[in-house]
């Protein structure tokens, strides 16, 4: 029997999930059905409810439920309590496992396609909202040198660095400063996970924090070059990448984690790439 999943949002129809799943169900041989559910507001429970009586086995969530799913689980796996948000839940009987694959999905992006290792790397990554929450312990398993989270609001980025300090496993330095803060110093890796790009705004940064041979990683996709890639580029920075294999990463782990089997997701990437022009 093909056992059923789906992604849930409002609105769902741009959601590349569907492609990217049954991508991986063809070259792994897995029998699946995997849909859309447009999750009306208000009503993620009853809906997430009707799709598990009809047989669904696990789900994506993406915006706007994130936080309603985190609500909705009776498992949070460290990943998800650490993100305050799920992103990806596994039914079995009553129980509903929930999990966060972006950190770990953007890490794996990083580190495995595209060659850029992060042991001994300063990193700087921007924002201190919902996604570089998620992306903290993962980042911090690899060893960076320092890891520097700027925001506007430099109260939030203060309070990450010390949910960082609290739950690492490391000694990795953590700090959370305000952009004017940034003056003098530079970055081997610049990550843009705030949501600057979604509204084409530059953010506040100085030219001078891509450090020579710096990778500039915008975690928005498929919006070529978004004005933060745009300023690394006249910085001179040459390694440019958006977050289209974060988006195929983070699927691959739900995949393996539902099907016990792990697809290559370069063909995915490939698939979904936008040239950054």
């Amino acid at each position: 029997m093909t056992d059923r999943y789906a992604v849930i949002g409002n609105p769902i129809e741009q959601s590349k999930s569907p492609l990217i799943h049954s991508t991986f169900a063809q070259v792994t041989g897995q029998d699946i059905d995997y849909g859309k559910l447009l999750g009306p507001l208000g009503e993620f429970a009853a809906t997430v409810d009707a799709f598990r009586a009809s047989g669904g086995r696990g789900m994506n969530v993406t915006a706007p439920f994130k936080l309603d799913a985190f609500a909705y689980a009776t498992h949070l796996a460290p990943s998800a309590q650490m993100a305050g948000a799920v992103n990806a839940m596994k039914f079995e009987g009553d129980q509903v496992f929930a999990e966060n694959f972006d950190g770990v999905g953007l890490v794996r992006d990083l580190v495995h396609n595209l060659q850029c290792p992060l042991q001994g790397r300063r990193v700087l990554i921007l924002g201190a909202g919902g996604a570089t929450r998620g992306a903290l312990l993962p980042l911090l398993a690899e060893h960076p040198s320092e890891l520097v989270i700027v925001n506007r609001t430099v109260a939030k980025a203060q309070e990450l660095a010390a949910l960082a300090h609290q739950h690492q496993t490391g000694q990795v330095p953590v700090q959370g400063l305000g952009y004017a803060d940034l003056q003098g110093q530079m970055f081997d890796v610049v990550l843009n996970a705030s949501s600057s790009s979604l509204t084409a705004e530059l953010p506040p940064l100085p030219a001078s924090v891509f450090a020579p041979g710096c990778l500039a990683y915008d975690l928005t996709y498929g919006k070529g070059l978004t004005p933060f890639l745009k300023l690394a580029q006249q910085a001179g920075v040459i390694r440019l990448a958006d977050g289209v294999g974060m988006l195929a990463e983070q699927a691959a782990e739900a995949f393996v984690w539902w099907r016990g089997i792990r697809p290559d997701t370069a063909a995915v990437i490939q698939k979904l790439t936008v040239p950054l022009v």
